[in-house]
């Protein structure tokens, strides 16, 4: 890896183009690297992944608020749209599949010095990918940079702490998959990387309070604003630039200021690129870290006991965790029966006390507003609270991926005075966890969110081709979707008509 110092610079310096971190990535991008057969096999495991979580999702309302907005605008060739036949405007394919595959906050999650879900990359790519006829090979390549520049990004930036939502990251990365994906010139994929920086950077409002359907929103957006910005970057027009590094760019506005510095790993030329690998999946829908608090209250539960005997809970746990979801956000919405599903997502409390009770996790019944106003569920709910450990802050940072955590300590204090102690680092699924995903659990995830949703033949016609994407022909990869009965698409809410 090539490490490149990124800093503000005043307008009256001499600072190249070709130095812009905004034309390294697109370097990366343009670089036609061999793709490595382990990049390869995950990245169709993220396809079923993300076909799995779309699945679920399909009938919510945001989602099929989302569908309806692509229907409205068909096209040929277009790209598929998740749950239905036709094919639509790219940039609104991209819009609707992107919506129905963060609405459950379930598919896949890379932590480092920011977060982000690397998957939504893929909704984007891959509906250019069907609209201009490529291939699976394509779209292959095309995937691998986005997760690439999505890592490499996501390691060195952080976002959060200057309160600037993680989606900011992911217009890039998007608009560079798309320039591999085409085959584009530097020159092109540059400027798309700017345009699309540009227009999606936005405040993390969206996770933050009272959390609405624009956090499942947040990443297609910026997954539209890719393509777009694709589409006018290939009709000659520019981006703002510098677009980190100006100025009056995002570093010295919007991050750091003009005397920060920060330090991005890109592969260098000929360096094939392993982003996706460093990357891991969800087996619950929840929050990413939420996932191994969730596995560490079913393996206390029987420890515990009577639940009822419970005094107080205060999970030690990492800056991240503590703020973003715990107690240290400060957001009396964690603690609110009547909190929306995103909000409750965002409350470890809540999840850990349900997880502790019910010893299992559903990506509905967890969720359920019945299930989050039992008058037991909220009494344990209110005995929990998360504290900040500078070790396991350290660990969160580590870049051993060996010494990487994100998990929690749980101190369990019951009534009598005794002290049930115990901890996870990661995930049950996470690739060193206990039950590390594969190709299998991918597969078995897709069948058991698909079950009731996609006819059992549409789910092995699927899979099939989701399993040969690197062979697939551009005929056979526009058919790479899956679609719904008339009457799952009805169990979705009744709809207020829109402008389109």
């Amino acid at each position: 890896m090539k490490h490149h110092l990124v800093r503000t610079h005043r307008s009256a310096e001499d600072f190249p183009r070709e130095e812009h971190l905004a034309w390294h990535i697109a370097e990366v991008a343009a670089d036609p690297v061999e793709v490595l057969d382990r990049t390869e096999e995950m990245i169709v495991n993220r396809i079923i992944d993300n076909a799995s979580v779309a699945a679920a999702s399909i009938t919510r309302r945001p989602v099929a608020n989302a569908r309806a907005q692509a229907l409205a605008h068909p096209y040929g060739p277009g790209a598929a749209v998740f749950g239905v036949p036709g094919r639509f405007s790219p940039e609104w394919a991209a819009w609707a599949n992107g919506v129905a595959v963060r609405e459950l906050d379930f598919h896949d999650t890379f932590l480092a010095a920011e977060y982000s879900h690397p998957g939504d990359n893929i909704p984007s790519i891959l509906a250019v990918a069907q609209h201009t006829g490529r291939s699976g090979a394509d779209l292959i390549r095309g995937l691998a940079t986005g997760y690439e520049i999505q890592v490499d990004l996501v390691r060195a930036i952080c976002l959060h702490e200057h309160k600037i939502d993680h989606v900011a990251h992911l217009g890039p990365s998007a608009a560079a998959g798309i320039g591999t994906l085409l085959g584009l010139d530097t020159q092109t994929i540059y400027q798309a990387i700017g345009q699309a920086l540009h227009t999606t950077t936005a405040t993390r409002q969206s996770r933050k309070g009272e959390i609405s359907s624009w956090k499942a929103y947040a990443p297609a957006f910026a997954g539209k604003m890719a393509v777009e910005a694709v589409d006018r970057a290939l009709r000659g027009e520019g981006a703002p630039a510098p677009i980190w590094e100006g100025e009056d760019g995002v570093i010295a506005w919007l991050l750091g200021g003009p005397k920060v510095e920060y330090t991005v790993p890109l592969p260098g030329p000929g360096e094939p690129k392993r982003g996706i690998l460093d990357t891991y999946t969800k087996e619950h829908s929840a929050e990413y870290q939420s996932q191994a608090p969730i596995d560490l209250a079913r393996r206390m539960r029987d420890r515990v006991g009577d639940l009822d005997q419970i005094a107080t809970i205060v999970l030690h746990t990492s800056h991240h965790t503590h703020y973003v979801i715990g107690t240290g956000s400060g957001d009396p919405q964690k603690f609110d029966p009547t909190a929306s599903r995103e909000t409750l997502d965002h409350s470890v409390m809540y999840i850990f006390a349900v997880a502790l009770q019910d010893g299992t996790w559903h990506h509905e019944r967890s969720y359920a507003p019945e299930r989050a106003q039992r008058p037991d569920t909220v009494e344990l709910w209110r005995k929990i609270s998360t504290a900040e450990d500078p070790e396991w802050t350290r660990r969160y940072h580590s870049t051993d991926p060996n010494e990487k955590a994100f998990g929690a300590r749980a101190e369990i204090t019951l009534k009598s005075g005794e002290v049930i102690v115990d901890e996870l680092a990661v995930a049950d699924a996470h690739p060193l966890g206990a039950r590390p995903f594969a190709r299998e659990q991918y597969i078995a995830k897709f069948r058991t969110l698909a079950e009731g949703v996609i006819e059992q033949a549409e789910q092995d016609r699927f899979l099939d081709l989701a399993q040969r994407t690197p062979e697939l022909t551009a005929d056979e990869l526009g058919r790479l979707n899956f679609t719904v009965s008339d009457e799952v698409i009805a169990r979705a809410p009744q709809l207020p008509k829109g402008l389109f």
